[in-house]
């Protein structure tokens, strides 16, 4: 039965106090939510592994990846893309990677090679950079013209795009795959019921993003690592092969589709645990 008496005479100071502090948890973490990232970081030595997604995904692809870093004593961050603009998207994982203590292993996948390419550039944190079927942009290079730059893409045979209204009032479109074409084009040797999944909750990216040149790349004073799906149909093979060679990364293939971490998710922890190696 409710007693409002008994209620109120249950709240002693003590309560109260408890009550205050618990308040002031929450304040503190709503105010400062790097808080988190900020303590990140391995008493072992070993450097924070930063995931970045690219278009057409979520951070939920690094699930398999992020299970076998844990249990291999890495600390690990999953970085939410925004995917609306390159410059936009790169000083967004800048941020969180100013809230990480130590040294940083910057992994990309997809469109998300471009942002690291970006974000890392003048970071003293970031000792290696990854990329796995990534874009890896030189300066004045987009992410669309790169995937066009060989023979091999379906991109441009699967985009649905939507227009949107930006904020400021600008216009723009977001583009996804088509959930019908979604397996084939992204991610063959994912299976049909997970890649199903995988097409629903895929997140759009805009044009703006995909068309934006990049900046000074990271790759150039950073030593970085490559991760090459032979059937990759989004960024083809050659010039995934190009854009590392040029960069000069360690270049490793695997016949893998363009969904490596959720396909491959073994093989993109190596690669990521050999760059973390041997910066140490």
């Amino acid at each position: 039965m409710y007693r409002p008496s008994r209620l109120r005479r249950a709240r002693t100071p003590l309560t109260l106090l408890a009550t205050a502090t618990v308040a002031t948890a929450l304040l503190a973490t709503s105010v400062n939510p790097a808080g988190a990232a900020e303590s990140t970081g391995s008493k072992g030595g070993k450097p924070t592994v930063v995931l970045v997604h690219g278009a057409f995904a979520d951070s939920s692809s690094w699930n398999g990846v992020i299970s076998e870093l844990k249990k291999d004593g890495y600390p690990v961050v999953a970085a939410a893309n925004p995917l609306r603009s390159l410059s936009g998207d790169a000083a967004s994982v800048k941020s969180q990677l100013a809230a990480i203590k130590g040294p940083v292993v910057l992994v990309g996948h997809s469109y998300g090679g471009a942002v690291i390419t970006n974000a890392a550039q003048g970071s003293d944190k970031v000792k290696a950079l990854v990329y796995a079927d990534a874009f890896l942009p030189d300066k004045g290079e987009s992410a669309n013209a790169l995937a066009s730059k060989f023979e091999g893409s379906v991109i441009g045979k699967v985009l649905r795009p939507v227009p949107i209204t930006n904020a400021d009032g600008s216009k723009d479109v977001d583009l996804s795959i088509d959930q019908s074409k979604f397996r084939e084009a992204f991610g063959a040797d994912v299976p049909a019921e997970k890649a199903g999944r995988m097409a629903v909750t895929q997140r759009p990216g805009t044009g703006t993003a995909l068309n934006e040149p990049s900046g000074e790349p990271a790759w150039k004073t950073i030593p970085s690592w490559a991760l090459v799906g032979t059937n990759d149909r989004i960024i083809p093979r050659d010039a995934q092969v190009y854009m590392a060679e040029r960069a000069g990364a360690h270049i490793t293939e695997i016949k893998s589709s363009h969904a490596v971490s959720v396909s491959h998710p073994h093989a993109v922890t190596g690669i990521i645990e050999k760059a973390a190696q041997a910066v140490r």
